[in-house]
């Protein structure tokens, strides 16, 4: 079996935060997506190597027994190992210091697109994903090895799409799965789709978990299910009255704007925020702030009629 440096893979150093490895992760994986690069294998094997490699360096219990797996697989190259000659056996089953242990399999990949879970190297199902405990029968770690395991995978939606509700396919050893992301949803929420994941033989499937990423949007700020957003409006407008159009992320609505309105107030249009999460039809409201635009290079006409209301105020 061929190693697979995860580092390199990724271009990382060893001692690299979490942070640098989760934004080295997410260029790669954009630049590779197999959605960005219809038909191209190369592209797709790419991005499944670049996903491997964040599964395993993201996730601190598995990075710290990859780490030592790396160290004796340097070790043993340098005291001129040969190919075919490292002992994989003892990473499959035990620690470097002996006694058999169990290990989790931790987030699994991007299951979107035309890639799937299963597309993972043996190298990744031997080290990470094919553990047994081995205790005495009774033992709490015996019964935690006959539960399967949940997983989670983070998935990034629009802001557009959490207002809306969403679905993605997901691929899972060859068999397409569509998973509903309702309404409402916000940075992570949870969505569970029960006994998705094959991890052993003779094991119950596992749940997956799809922990929801809500892209910021250039227009609306969320606190809970409100949402806030400016608009301008012009000095004539705010002075005498009357309406402007607001965007809403169900299209344009028309405000009523009073006369006399400040700069900085705020009106609020209700149900015209983010669904509830369990009950989509209810919504939270818009809080609308208004900016008030002032005129620049005014005509001879305007500048001589602002002189008179000035005069008028006096």
């Amino acid at each position: 079996m061929e190693y697979k440096d995860y580092y390199k893979l990724l271009g990382v150093d060893s001692k690299a935060t979490e942070d640098e490895i989760k934004r080295r992760y997410r260029k790669l994986a954009l630049d590779h997506h197999p959605d960005r690069n219809p038909g191209d294998k190369a592209a797709e094997e790419k991005f499944k190597e670049i996903n491997e490699a964040y599964q395993v360096l993201s996730d601190a219990e598995k990075r710290k027994r990859y780490d030592q797996l790396g160290k004796s697989y340097s070790s043993w190259q340098q005291r001129g190992g040969t190919p075919g000659g490292f002992n994989w056996e003892d990473w499959f089953v035990q620690n470097p210091r002996g006694g058999n242990v169990r290990v989790e399999v931790g987030d699994f990949g991007d299951l979107f697109g035309d890639t799937g879970i299963g597309d993972f190297s043996d190298f990744f199902r031997s080290i990470f994903g094919g553990m047994a405990a081995s205790r005495q029968p009774g033992s709490a770690s015996t019964r935690s090895a006959r539960q399967p395991q949940a997983f989670q995978q983070e998935v990034p939606i629009s802001f557009l799409e959490a207002y809306q509700g969403t679905t993605r396919r997901i691929e899972i050893d060859g068999h397409q799965k569509e998973v509903i992301i309702p309404p409402g949803a916000r940075t992570g929420t949870k969505v569970r789709v029960s006994e998705a994941i094959s991890t052993a033989a003779n094991r119950p499937k596992s749940d997956l978990y799809l922990v929801i990423q809500v892209a910021d949007d250039p227009k609306f700020k969320r606190k809970k299910n409100n949402l806030y957003t400016d608009v301008e409006v012009d000095l004539y407008t705010a002075v005498l009255g009357g309406e402007i159009k607001v965007p809403t992320l169900s299209g344009n609505v028309v405000l009523s704007i009073p006369s006399g309105s400040q700069p900085g107030q705020t009106f609020r249009l209700s149900g015209r925020g983010m669904p509830q999460l369990k009950n989509p039809k209810k919504s939270g409201d818009l809080y609308v702030k208004v900016n008030i635009r002032i005129p620049r290079n005014l005509s001879s006409k305007e500048k001589e009629l602002f002189s008179e209301l000035n005069q008028l105020k006096e």
